[in-house]
């Protein structure tokens, strides 16, 4: 299991739950002790956004990898 952190906007929420989705393996992102589906916007949307978040990947996709790179924050 990776775990990534990232900073997403209300705007990029779409962008991300679409990239999530298109795995074939579980994605989780979660905030303090709320963990939510990744390929849920609504789950997404009702975490804090202006926090940081941790997406962990239940496996490896390249492109998800490439896409949560533009979010990733140190």
């Amino acid at each position: 299991m990776r775990e990534t952190k990232i900073k997403l906007t209300l705007e990029d929420v779409e962008a991300f739950v679409r990239a999530a989705t298109s795995c074939d393996f579980d994605v989780d992102v979660n905030y303090n002790r709320v963990l939510v589906d990744a390929k849920s916007i609504l789950g997404v949307l009702s975490l804090d956004l202006g926090q940081t978040l941790t997406v962990k990947c239940h496996g490896e996709d390249e492109g998800f990898e490439s896409f949560l790179e533009k979010y990733k924050i140190a």
